[in-house]
């Protein structure tokens, strides 16, 4: 490949990271993948006789190990940072200098000429309109600290220039370092492993993207950089503008013994309720390819195989 890129990827074993690389890797371009493995994933670890492949124990908030990592990359992809309104609640300061002041740090370091992919959440914006599609000129009104670093981060990014942004509709698929907390992941395991769950504001509606279009929308900004940078993209299933309810009654599909019924108290403590427009990136040429039902059928394959036995007193 002609146009082979050196690119660092911060958190690159992480559920996102740990599918992104293979797939750079296959194209022909170099990857460092800088990691703290706080999870004691071995994500990558197939990847380890690739020569193109390099791998960094440390953190993304050192900045000497950022400023020598970055020194040959000609694209950083900062993946790295707490995610979910859970494990944020529980280090407010890991989830400020991490998803935030670690981006802001790299966008001092990084020349004019290093390009930056940045992923946030589309839950910036927080709690929509009735009826009305959030667009990429809709107000961010983040309710999480999670939501908020994260559109702190892409402010800091989309000002320093040559970046594109995207905001991820909330993901699901199989991944080699699983996330079993993703809505859509929890739903299947829990239909799967208890044929029940009690839903919280299940009428509450957001978008879904599945995980291996997360990774097409990486090579698709790569491929199509000039064009698309100094702007934020939604990424999401145009179809898949839905209630926690109607999630259930298409998981319901494909496991007809599912139960699930609605709790007359308690609150998400993710709070987001908005449906998204992502005809900006549709009209780059970008589509995605599989739809809510491709990944219910497969996190059912994946878990007949695993079990969150972390969490299991059987």
């Amino acid at each position: 490949m002609n146009d082979s890129k050196q690119i660092l990827i911060t958190g690159g074993a992480g559920y996102l990271g740990s599918m992104i690389t293979p797939r750079l890797l296959e194209l022909g371009h170099k990857v460092t993948v800088l990691d703290n493995f706080m999870f004691n994933q071995d994500s990558l670890n197939t990847l380890c006789a690739n020569r193109n492949f390099n791998v960094e124990r440390g953190d993304c908030r050192d900045k000497g190990l950022i400023t020598r990592l970055t020194r040959k990359a000609d694209v950083v992809i900062p993946l790295a940072a707490l995610v979910g309104a859970p494990l944020c609640g529980r280090d407010e300061l890991g989830t400020v200098s991490t998803n935030r002041d670690a981006v802001v740090m790299l966008t001092e370091v990084l020349s004019k000429e290093q390009r930056i992919l940045m992923p946030i959440t589309n839950s910036g914006y927080g709690i929509g309109e009735q009826g009305k599609f959030c667009d990429e000129t809709s107000p961010l009104k983040p309710i999480s600290l999670y939501g908020k670093t994260k559109v702190e981060a892409e402010q800091a990014v989309l000002d320093r220039g040559n970046a594109i942004s995207f905001r991820l509709a909330t993901v699901f698929g199989m991944s080699p370092r699983m996330r079993l907390d993703l809505l859509v992941n929890d739903f299947v395991y829990r239909a799967v492993k208890d044929s029940a769950v009690v839903l919280f504001e299940s009428h509450f509606k957001r978008n879904y993207i599945h995980i291996r279009d997360v990774v097409a929308t990486f090579e698709h900004g790569l491929n199509n950089f000039d064009a698309m940078k100094g702007e934020a993209y939604n990424v999401g299933l145009s179809d898949a503008n839905i209630s926690k309810r109607e999630l259930c009654d298409e998981i319901k599909q494909f496991l007809p013994k599912f139960t699930y019924l609605d709790a007359p108290i308690g609150e998400d403590p993710d709070k987001r309720d908005y449906i998204v427009s992502n005809e900006k990136i549709e009209a780059t040429g970008y589509r995605p390819k599989f739809s809510l039902g491709d990944g219910i059928e497969e996190l059912i394959k994946g878990y007949t195989m695993i079990t969150n036995s972390k969490y299991s007193n059987v």
